[in-house]
């Protein structure tokens, strides 16, 4: 498969000062982070703690009031489609047509990516989903948790270097659950970076290599020490809490 987007990649990506305000409300405020290729980061927070809105920043859905995010060398508000081609995004709108069946839905967005080997991609990527057996099947007969297997396909089909996937294990059974365990692990040897926000800190536990937490805006990287993903976030609630 050749690389979407032409000659555009990168091994990094750098968030510096990065703030977003609507209104008088900032969702977020000065967040900073680096990431390298092959690297899994957990976003960890409360409802409304801005993770969705990090999210749409990064995939050049939303520009930032103030701040810079770089992929590479490369300015994200100057990259255009050439760097979007690169990204890959889960979000709550998971972009699927119902009344096109999987493999239709994923032809499209293989064209709209500029795919090669068309046809192997999407039986590689409904082996993935574990969708074969229902290729041809409207997707609007489908579960949650089909549609969300099938979305998350959907958003690495072009092989992006940036995965960002928000609430990827909603909706997914125990089956669903350990296999996208093993994507994400494929992801990471690959070299794609992962951004991932999640409420199932257990189901991650072990997957991703380290954790920012953000509330009200602020971002945190969570310590390393003892104890569970879980208990450590817990306890990194009240400090930043008492510090703002």
């Amino acid at each position: 498969m050749s690389t979407p987007g032409g000659d555009l990649d990168f091994t990094t990506l750098t968030l510096t000062d990065v703030t977003r305000s609507f209104g008088r409300r900032r969702a977020l405020n000065r967040v900073s982070l680096h990431a390298r290729a092959g690297e899994t980061i957990a976003l960890l927070g409360p409802n409304g703690a801005g993770k969705s809105t990090l999210l749409s920043i990064i995939a050049t859905l939303l520009a930032p009031t103030s701040g810079e995010v770089r992929y590479g060398p490369h300015e994200g508000l100057r990259a255009g489609a050439a760097l979007r081609a690169r990204l890959g995004l889960l979000g709550h709108d998971l972009y699927i047509y119902p009344e096109l069946s999987p493999a239709e839905n994923l032809r499209f967005f293989a064209k709209v990516y500029g795919v090669e080997d068309v046809e192997r991609c999407i039986a590689d990527a409904l082996d993935h989903a574990g969708l074969s057996h229902r290729r041809d099947d409207p997707v609007s007969g489908f579960s949650r948790g089909m549609r969300q297997r099938l979305a998350l396909e959907r958003a690495l089909l072009h092989a992006p270097r940036l995965a960002l996937l928000d609430e990827p294990f909603t909706g997914l059974d125990d089956a669903a659950t350990h296999a996208l365990r093993q994507r994400l692990a494929t992801l990471r040897n690959s070299g794609c970076i992962v951004l991932i926000t999640t409420h199932d800190l257990e189901t991650i536990e072990g997957i991703v290599d380290r954790a920012m937490v953000l509330r009200n805006g602020v971002a945190v990287e969570l310590p390393v020490g003892a104890g569970s993903l879980r208990q450590r976030y817990r306890a990194s609630l009240t400090p930043l809490s008492s510090s703002r």
